[in-house]
């Protein structure tokens, strides 16, 4: 068993809860001295000690795994392109700060993406031809940001819904009548028929919530809760989204809505009696939408959410995409990384859900840094309801780090032990490390490219070989 190291981690844990080192040493009944020496990565993190971290503060062991660089070393080295190919920073040090210095990497990975967007920026005012490389992000890309900095889990905002959805005496097959006795009866709202094109429309000065007939009924319990966490958690979504962005900003706004959707969902959701049904059921998330009555792309969701300390669930990855490769939903719990430059990987099962909507597709896919995780896909399509009316078709997809995949029921059958068995998917093209792949849809950046009139290969873009 290879030793774990992981010093900067142990540290960073201890600050956060403001502790001395010799308070955590007394909690984990150990020396001084003993931690300092783990925390200068002199002495191993050992079981024992893993052991009781985990049980005192309800941490997930992976935190302290070296997997937990993986996103990051892969974030560092998408906004460090041109720095590193310019350089003699390897990957292996980009490793070596994420895993060491965590914070410091952190601080790099901002300020290589403040330098893109001020590229990005320059070059959009400097000939009218607009940016190279990219456009500045959209505010609504800023909010992706947001839950993926926080992997997609809001403490404070999930017990606040779990405790509200108690008091309304929510459950299962009665959430829409609860709902709405309490939009009633703690804020005298009524609700009406929407006879436009809105699914929801909410009058303040009325006090009426206009819903969709079109709406089923866990559409309609969402759209109420969502309401209901927006007049009786106001302040409080300011305040969090003031966190990231200055009140008055559309991205302010546009986070103060995204909280109050994940409010809704840990409302008629809530996360207790939610988490004792998924492990139930093994997270098999067809049987979970029929208990609940709620959409697969809902449940999905909220599985993805369940990272509540001492009552962790599967850490998974969600991600929604359409047909042509643009992900418009990401979050993670995990280390997976999902690329901002340029697509996604076309040999990732997300796309194969296309082929055969409604039913679901599982795959067991490997990265290039040998992590692998199993995927599960399934393709949805919307639509108004009426002959001849716009549909819209997106794939859902929910992965795990293959070490939780026995927790699922779309593990039985499959050979998770074969390495074989895994499909080699990357990040994205652009910033893959699959030199070889035959799938590359685009030449990988950072790599000169092996230019010869005289041969051709397989391989769609050859690079040069890597004098390193």
């Amino acid at each position: 068993m290879s030793k774990t190291y992981a010093g900067a981690r142990l540290r960073r844990l201890r600050e956060e809860r403001r502790m001395t080192q010799a308070d955590l040493a007394r909690a984990l009944g150990i020396s001084p001295s003993y931690l300092n020496q783990m925390e200068h990565d002199s002495r191993p993190l050992t079981v024992p000690v893993l052991l009781r971290l985990t049980e005192s503060f309800g941490v997930d062991p992976g935190f302290f795994s070296e997997r937990d660089t993986t996103r990051l070393v892969a974030d560092l080295r998408e906004a460090l392109t041109g720095e590193i190919a310019d350089s003699r920073v390897t990957p292996a040090d980009l490793a070596e700060l994420a895993s060491r210095m965590p914070a410091v990497a952190q601080v790099l990975l901002d300020l290589g993406r403040r330098n893109q967007l001020l590229s990005e920026r320059i070059a959009d005012t400097g000939d009218g031809r607009g940016p190279i490389g990219g456009t500045p992000r959209t505010p609504h890309e800023e909010i992706r940001e947001f839950f993926y900095r926080r992997q997609n889990y809001l403490h404070d905002t999930d017990v606040a819904a779990e405790r509200l959805a108690g008091e309304t005496g929510i459950h299962p097959g009665d959430v829409v009548r609860a709902l709405a006795a309490r939009l009633a009866e703690a804020h005298g709202v009524r609700l009406t028929d929407e006879s436009g094109d809105h699914l929801h429309h909410y009058d303040g000065t009325t006090r009426t919530l206009a819903l969709s007939p079109r709406l089923r009924p866990g559409q309609r319990a969402f759209r109420m809760a969502t309401q209901l966490a927006l007049l009786e958690y106001g302040d409080e979504l300011d305040r969090q989204a003031a966190e990231d962005f200055a009140p008055g900003t559309p991205t302010h706004a546009l986070a103060r809505i995204g909280i109050a959707n994940y409010f809704a969902a840990a409302l008629v959701l809530p996360y207790r009696a939610f988490h004792a049904a998924a492990e139930e059921m093994r997270y098999d998330i067809e049987r979970l939408t029929d208990r609940y009555g709620l959409g697969y792309e809902t449940v999905c969701h909220r599985l993805s959410t369940l990272q509540r300390p001492r009552l962790r669930g599967v850490p998974f990855s969600f991600v929604r995409v359409d047909r042509a490769g643009n992900m418009s939903k990401r979050q993670s719990a995990t280390g997976f990384h999902f690329s901002r430059a340029g697509g996604t990987c076309p040999l990732w099962n997300v796309y194969e859900a296309f082929t055969a909507p409604g039913r679901i597709h599982v795959q067991v896919a490997e990265m290039p840094d040998g992590q692998r995780y199993l995927w599960t896909a399934r393709a949805l399509t919307r639509h108004r309801g009426g002959w001849g009316e716009p549909r819209k078709t997106f794939a859902i997809g929910l992965g795990c780090e293959l070490r939780h995949a026995r927790r699922l029921v779309y593990s039985d059958g499959l050979d998770l032990d074969s390495t074989s068995a895994a499909t080699p998917i990357g990040m994205g093209c652009r910033v893959c490390e699959r030199l070889d792949c035959p799938q590359r849809a685009a030449p990988p950046l950072g790599r000169p490219l092996r230019i010869d009139p005289n041969s051709s290969t397989f391989v769609p873009y050859a690079v040069r070989p890597d004098p390193r």
